[in-house]
């Protein structure tokens, strides 16, 4: 991706067929990309980055005061997270099908082969996962369906490293990020709610964020409590 110097900033700049010049800083570590209409003049970017960069460096500030994650290893003693919770994990030798049990004593329990690999054991418990997540999601989305005034053609459940979900308006698609499963459920709610809609607006403009205070007052709270997961998630500004 190309990147320009303005100032002592690096920025990588994408044009596409947008109407509005944006501006996005990734954690963890700060990166800084602005996507602008296809014939937007040069100097209309340095313009653009060098007007915001009190809310660049207020990001980048933030990112680099979060802790970083351990790196789990999936072995007993860790602490993994479901709706919210912290469970203690458990891993047990297993001759059968490998398993996950979720105890009410906030345990994971964990079946697998005797010598299974790291990769093998992650595996395991996000196939688990995948599939808790998959299970809340048709009501929810109908639920919402609802409220919302949209109907989807499709949901899915995937991995994804800089997004909570996405939404294809034209095929009536929304996707959601499989981390969502270890986060509050009314965080789950809101991404839900969010991606519902896009179909309403396709743009992050006053129109979407009075249909999100409309349909779900308290969105602000949850995207907050979103922000402090320490993902590849973009803080995202759009030119006035």
């Amino acid at each position: 991706m190309p990147t320009v110097q303005i100032g002592d900033l690096q920025v990588e700049v994408v044009r596409k067929n947008i109407r509005s010049l944006r501006l996005t800083v990734y954690a963890p570590d700060g990166r800084i990309r602005v996507a602008v209409p296809t014939r937007t003049s040069d100097q209309a970017i340095q313009d653009f980055v060098a007007a915001r960069r009190t809310w660049i460096n207020k990001h980048q500030e933030k990112f680099k005061s979060q802790k970083t994650p351990v790196e789990l290893q999936y072995v007993s003693g860790e602490t993994h997270y479901y709706q919210g919770v912290g469970y203690l994990l458990q891993v047990h030798a297993f001759d059968g099908t490998p398993k996950v049990v979720c105890r009410e004593s906030q345990i994971l329990d964990l079946y697998v082969r005797e010598g299974s690999t790291q990769q093998q054991r992650e595996k395991v418990l996000q196939a688990w996962y995948r599939r808790q997540l998959k299970a809340q999601l048709p009501e929810m989305v109908a639920q919402w369906q609802k409220v919302v005034g949209v109907q989807v053609n499709d949901w899915g459940v995937k991995q994804m490293k800089t997004r909570w979900g996405t939404c294809n308006i034209r095929a009536k698609r929304i996707w959601l990020n499989l981390e969502l499963i270890k986060r509050p459920t009314p965080c789950l709610e809101y991404v839900v709610v969010h991606e519902l809609v896009h179909l309403h607006e396709r743009l992050h403009n006053a129109r979407f964020w009075g249909l999100m205070d409309r349909f779900m007052p308290a969105w602000r709270t949850y995207r907050e409590q979103l922000k402090k997961t320490m993902l590849e998630l973009p803080i995202e500004l759009d030119a006035c």
